[in-house]
């Protein structure tokens, strides 16, 4: 269940499934607000889009808005957008049961895995195929691992839904602790499902694991692969009284439904306000600011809370260990300095020195590592019940403030109303743009590869069934994909003509082959070869005889300010003032800079301003086709 303080293992079962059914998806720009919070636009088939709010350490789930991107990128973010940005996402996966949410993404001829962790502080991780890290939002050696570039991440763990029930039953045999402490623990399932799991089983939580028989141990078993099973196919996200849920709980009454997981979180969690942005700081209103110190505050006092019951159920679950720590150092004590204890203990091998961290003489205490992922503090001349109790009291205590807090949130936030915008805006990037690219006159986006790499990275990740592939008739001619049915396939026809090879030998026409994505493969004939970026056609394909080469390349004003460039037909119309090319003399950037020059003598001085950030050399050379160019007199 997820609470403030963040989604549990089995909340990321249940995003991993809701996620996954939306593939095939691509990687859209990634944007970092602040040190812990980022936002990934998914962009799926048909044109949808899908937003992915991250807060490292607490949560991974889709919403309706992000945040207003940051004016000034980060670091990790550029980064992040070079090797995974437009990428398409082969697989969303989670490590076990752990809150740890896996996206592979392959690009190119490389694949790479983006790690979201959600457990203690959190982290974003990108590694290659193999699991070895590339980079890190935070990079740190801990005892157990290391997350630096050159290590790898270890995907070892226990996956409870892939045990049988006689390896379940040993795991819970070696358990000390009642039936429901060991399945949150040792199963890592958290309290609240753990506490679920033995309600749909008819068992007694407090049963004591190690002593259960089969008749006792199977049902919970069964109830633990049923319940696990439902979260990755039959869910009905719910909010109650606890938290946000997967599925309605057996134990209480939920107070609402949602469509999906991800809409009952984003309807328990606090929704963020305006947030500060890494590199660049936005002034928020008196109001605001406290609303946000209030929200931290908030998932502060819920993690401390959360942490308090965690500990007391790991000491409960490791009864004889720690009780065996205190009665060993309770009576060392009685004859040794606590220094002396601390030298005995650095130098002993044994399993009950190893697991003490540190020694606390000024109060008597010490810090036990008593898993992977824990560590408590034990007062040794208090029983186990009071150190237990300690945490109890941190518990109370920090309900109490959080209460405050909710009470203090319950007077509404009046925001300012933001500035309406002058103007259009700037057109957006899409994932086609680093290809060359339009947009037919009925709006079908038809693409071509720059080189080789582009060539193959278009036929083996972009293709797809509706699709049209075109080629100039020439040797090593860019690849062209028509991505749709279009009435304009003339339009088309004369891009991909145009932004081929024929355009720098001179002529003024040429042939282009169509097929579909079923006939292009990559795959030659016996004793032949096919060069990277080449394809070999099969079967009947359609070919456009004597296309005429020409481009047009313009300035659109309305709705969106941009640069563009294709077939004259398409374009044109579109533009305020545009240029036209046909196969000439002039190189590349010379032609570029006089269509520069020519297109800011067709717009007035006042729309030059405001085009000062799109209109410029390398946006024009982006659409001038490869070879020697000459400007259309008007």
């Amino acid at each position: 269940m997820a609470t403030l303080a963040g989604m549990s293992g089995t909340d990321v079962t249940a995003m991993t499934a809701e996620l996954s059914a939306l593939l095939p998806l691509w990687i859209g720009k990634i944007y970092q607000y602040d040190n812990a919070t980022f936002g990934i636009r998914l962009n799926g088939e048909d044109k949808a889009r899908y937003l992915l709010y991250v807060v490292k350490g607490v949560r991974a789930h889709l919403v309706s808005s992000l945040p207003d991107a940051p004016k000034n990128p980060s670091g990790f973010s550029m980064y992040l957008r070079k090797f995974i940005d437009g990428g398409k996402v082969l697989a969303i996966e989670q490590k076990t049961v752990e809150r740890v949410l896996i996206i592979s993404i392959g690009k190119g001829l490389r694949e790479f895995r983006l790690i979201i962790e959600l457990f203690d502080e959190g982290n974003l991780i990108l590694t290659d195929e193999k699991y070895v890290i590339q980079n890190a939002l935070v990079q740190k050696r801990f005892r157990e691992r290391d997350i630096v570039g050159g290590a790898v991440y270890s995907m070892e763990g226990m996956d409870p839904v892939r045990l049988s029930y006689e390896e379940f039953a040993e795991q819970m045999s070696q358990d000390e602790a009642d039936v429901v402490r060991a399945l949150a623990t040792r199963m890592q399932l958290g309290g609240p499902v753990s506490e679920e799991v033995c309600a749909l089983a008819g068992v007694s939580k407090s049963m004591p694991a190690k002593f259960a028989t089969e008749v006792q141990l199977r049902p919970v078993y069964e109830a633990m692969v049923s319940y696990l099973g439902r979260l990755r196919r039959e869910m009905d996200p719910v909010i109650d009284e606890k938290g946000a849920f997967p599925l309605p709980s057996v134990l209480r009454e939920p107070k609402e439904h949602y469509p999906t997981f991800s809409a009952a979180l984003e309807a328990w969690f606090p929704k963020p306000v305006a947030e500060s942005v890494v590199e660049a700081k936005v002034k928020l209103s008196r109001e605001e600011r406290i609303r946000k110190q209030q929200e931290e505050a908030l998932v502060k006092f819920e993690r401390k809370i959360s942490e308090a019951m965690e500990s007391s159920e790991i000491i409960y679950s490791h009864y004889g260990e720690v009780q065996e720590t205190i009665n060993v150092l309770s009576q060392a004590s009685e004859r040794m300095s606590w220094q002396d204890i601390a030298k005995v203990l650095k130098g002993s091998d044994m399993p009950a020195a190893r697991r003490i961290v540190s020694v606390n003489p000024a109060d008597a205490s010490v810090v036990l590592d008593l898993d992977e992922k824990h560590r408590v503090t034990i007062f040794v001349h208090e029983s186990l019940e009071a150190n237990v109790g300690r945490y109890y009291q941190v518990a109370k205590k920090f309900r109490a403030k959080k209460e405050g807090a909710l009470r203090a949130m319950e007077r509404a936030i009046v925001h300012p109303a933001k500035p309406k915008s002058h103007g259009p805006g700037k057109m957006k990037a899409k994932w086609y743009h680093r290809f060359r690219w339009m947009e037919t006159s009925d709006g079908v986006v038809v693409i071509g590869g720059r080189n080789a790499d582009q060539n193959e990275e278009l036929v083996k990740k972009y293709m797809e069934g509706k699709d049209t592939f075109l080629h100039a008739d020439v040797f090593g001619a860019s690849v062209v994909i028509v991505k749709g049915l279009t009435e304009q396939m003339d339009e088309a026809v004369q891009f991909a003509a145009s932004y081929s090879r024929l355009w720098g030998s001179g002529a003024a026409a040429g042939d282009v082959i169509a097929a579909a994505p079923s006939q292009v493969s990559k795959t030659a004939e016996s004793g032949e070869f096919v060069a990277h970026g080449s394809f070999v056609i099969r079967g009947e394909r359609k070919i456009f005889r004597n296309v005429p080469m020409e481009v047009a390349i313009g300035v659109q004003m309305e709705p969106v300010v941009a640069v563009l460039g294709g077939t004259p037909s398409a374009i044109e119309p579109r533009c305020q003032v545009a240029v036209r090319l046909r196969p000439g003399t002039f190189e590349g950037n010379d032609v570029a800079k006089k269509v520069l020059r020519r297109l800011k003598e067709g717009l007035p001085e006042s729309d030059q301003k405001l085009l000062k950030a799109v209109l410029n050399t390398e946006a024009v050379a982006a659409f001038v086709p490869p070879g020697g160019s000459d400007l259309v007199e008007s």
